[in-house]
């Protein structure tokens, strides 16, 4: 059962860690006012203009960090911090939100795919909790393994998702160097706030794996036993 308490904790710990990462990223560069005096609204705008997509919508959006494009409505939000912000933090989460929208122009491939099975990953990651609880009262190894399978879907759904986020960092990056949005010196910390957003979905999948193999660890415990 040692192991069985360290995958737990790890479980636990990990995305806990990303966080804290994030969160420490944020509150230090959303305190750096960018040289150019920019708003992530107003980077985000100038990147979409340059790239032909003057038709993509920018709004600002409730929560912290609750930035998100939509690509079936062509929509930018951006939180109040980010929307307003005329700092590091928000031209590059304002950058990075632009990222999938070129994507999305592109018809990157793994973005196309991750969004065609959410609505899959959702289902199945709802029915297949359900059929866990139902398989641990009766002990139904093989309805069991049935729910693990289709649990299985949101691991498929983070690993791509990875390239999704690496790759909108990347466009984001390249952006705001290739139109001067960003001073030489602020490039670092663009960079240190877009790397510490994605390691945030690295540390979902972990934790979403481990998720998995303690539900397995405790089935098996609860057989041995029988």
């Amino acid at each position: 059962m040692e192991t069985y308490y360290i995958v737990v904790i790890l479980m636990i710990v990990i995305p806990i860690i990303a966080q804290i990462n994030i969160s420490a990223n944020f509150n230090k560069y959303k305190k750096i006012a960018l040289q150019s005096g920019l708003s992530g609204f107003e980077v985000a705008r100038k990147i979409l203009d340059a790239n032909g997509l003057s038709n993509i919508h920018i709004v600002e959006a409730k929560g912290r960090l609750s930035d998100h494009y939509d690509p079936k409505r062509k929509v930018i939000r951006l939180s109040a911090d980010i929307f307003h912000g005329e700092t590091i933090a928000a031209a590059a989460v304002g950058a990075h939100e632009v990222g999938h929208a070129l994507q999305d122009k592109e018809g990157y491939t793994f973005m196309k795919i991750r969004s065609m099975i959410v609505p899959v990953v959702n289902i199945t990651s709802y029915v297949g909790y359900i059929l866990i609880v139902v398989s641990m009262l009766l002990s139904a190894i093989n309805m069991f393994w049935l729910a693990i399978g289709l649990m299985a879907f949101s691991i498929i759904f983070q690993v791509i998702t990875l390239p999704v986020e690496y790759n909108a960092s990347s466009k984001a990056e390249e952006q705001v160097v290739k139109l001067n949005l960003v001073s030489a010196h602020e490039v670092s910390g663009v960079k240190k706030m877009l790397g510490a957003a994605a390691l945030t979905y690295v540390a979902s999948l972990l934790a979403q794996m481990l998720e998995i193999l303690r539900l397995v660890m405790l089935m098996n415990s609860r057989n041995n036993r029988r």
